[in-house]
């Protein structure tokens, strides 16, 4: 038995816009871990969630003592143990991990979404607990697993000036005087944090406050013109993006006469990430997921405040009043991929996503078709998660004789200060895990 390396069981949840049945990563992988686990195969499995979070607990396996317990009962009532004492200082809970882990395999396009910052998740929370319904921010993280697009910021200014002039449609939901005050006002080359920067930000708000301001029946006018006109005159939108045309069409058959074609597919970066890539989110930046399957790490928090691409509630006057409004090009959006000293082995490759926030940072670790091969971990002082996404290996604790069986799907919590190494055993496929960590 060990209490420092334990295998859990994660909840999942069928959200609308989840791949469908055993085509979701996320079924697969629930189904793999868990036997009891039938999948649907008319149901759509959207996100796996790896944590201490209650609203989908996670539960101990083959763990003899703590088997059925939810990690949240098996951190809260060891917090030293499992958290490590510099964690519970620096975050100031003892019953609850500081990130939440997950798989998402998304086949329709989500919401458009930002989260907010401590202060104003707080005040959300307190104020309406209902929709907000924690007082902690949501940055996060997204890693492309299979081949991933989404939304992620705004565009830089000249494109979006580009774009306003350009096509009709957005240009009449914004109005003349806004548009013409946006186009001759910005200044795209402005230093971050001077007065043209802000200046650049105000004017970027009032774009997109107008966008978000307008009413239903004139967004659902100008929507069905503007697909109209991807159809009849392609060579507007390619001169913006050459999928653009694609992509109001698609997301348009998913949310006909949506908001979204506007303040999305018209205002955001659309972003491609290849397996392995990665973008973080910060608070407050607008965001959504198009396609794919990704691991995805973030606070721990459930907040969300909503613009388009969705039937939930919208906090239209929240949104356009906290976003950072950022317009940085996609390939600053991307996260570099970097080395990290308490990893060293035979794995051919093993690189580390590092957010700018003090809640996680991500591992990933892969082993190709080769037998027999290791990778060796130092402790990290906090606690971590650990998930195989594919293929098959052994995770042992220094100085133990016992080897746990590492399989796709397959889920471990690793307790503080805990040497570990991985050991491939696939053959047929290469042998890839993702870890998320806190260190204070």
């Amino acid at each position: 038995m060990s209490e420092q390396i334990f295998r859990i069981n994660c909840g999942y949840q069928n959200y609308d816009w989840g791949k469908i049945g055993s085509k979701s990563a996320v079924a697969r992988f629930a189904s793999f871990s868990d036997s009891s686990v039938k999948v649907d195969e008319s149901k759509p499995y959207a996100e796996l969630w790896m944590g201490t979070h209650p609203s989908v607990p996670s539960k101990a396996v083959e763990a003899d003592a703590l088997s059925g317990k939810t990690l949240r009962e098996i951190v809260g009532g060891s917090p030293k143990k499992y958290l490590h004492q510099s964690i519970i200082d620096k975050f100031g809970s003892s019953e609850e991990l500081p990130f939440l882990f997950k798989v998402l395999s998304i086949e329709k396009v989500l919401s458009i979404q930002a989260h907010p910052d401590k202060k104003l998740a707080a005040q959300l929370h307190a104020a309406d607990p209902k929709n907000y319904p924690d007082d902690n921010h949501k940055p996060e993280m997204a890693i492309a697993v299979t081949d991933f697009e989404g939304f992620c910021g705004f565009k830089p200014l000249s494109e979006l000036a580009h774009t306003l002039q350009s096509v009709p449609e957005l240009h009449e939901i914004v109005g003349d005087q806004i548009s013409e005050k946006f186009v001759k006002g910005i200044k795209p080359d402005a230093q971050l944090g001077s007065e043209d920067d802000k200046s650049n930000r105000k004017l970027l708000q009032e774009v997109f406050g107008a966008v978000m301001n307008a009413s239903d029946e004139v967004i659902k006018t100008k929507a069905d013109e503007l697909v109209k006109r991807t159809e009849s005159d392609p060579a507007v939108f390619k001169a913006i993006s050459a999928d653009l045309p694609d992509l109001i069409q698609r997301l348009n058959k998913q949310f006909p006469g949506d908001v979204g074609l506007f303040c999305g597919c018209l205002l955001l970066n659309h972003v491609r990430l290849q397996s392995g890539e990665a973008m973080f989110l910060q608070a407050k930046d607008p965001h959504a997921y198009i396609s794919g399957d990704i691991i995805e790490c973030m606070a721990a928090s459930d907040n969300v405040v909503r613009a388009g691409f969705t039937p939930k509630f919208k906090d239209v006057k929240n949104l356009v009043e906290m976003l950072t409004y950022s317009y940085d090009s996609v390939e600053k959006q991307k996260m570099p991929l970097l080395s990290f000293n308490k990893s060293r082995g035979e794995a051919v490759r093993s690189v580390l996503y590092d957010p700018p926030i003090a809640e996680f940072a991500v591992l990933q670790t892969i082993f190709d078709k080769q037998s027999g091969k290791t990778q060796e971990f130092d402790g990290f002082n906090g606690p971590s998660i650990v998930i195989c996404t594919e293929g098959h290996g052994t995770l042992k604790a220094k100085g133990s004789d016992q080897a746990f069986d590492v399989k796709t799907g397959y889920v471990y919590f690793i307790a503080p200060e805990t040497e570990v190494s991985l050991t491939s055993a696939s053959t047929d496929e290469p042998f890839t895990t993702y870890r998320a960590f806190v260190e204070a």
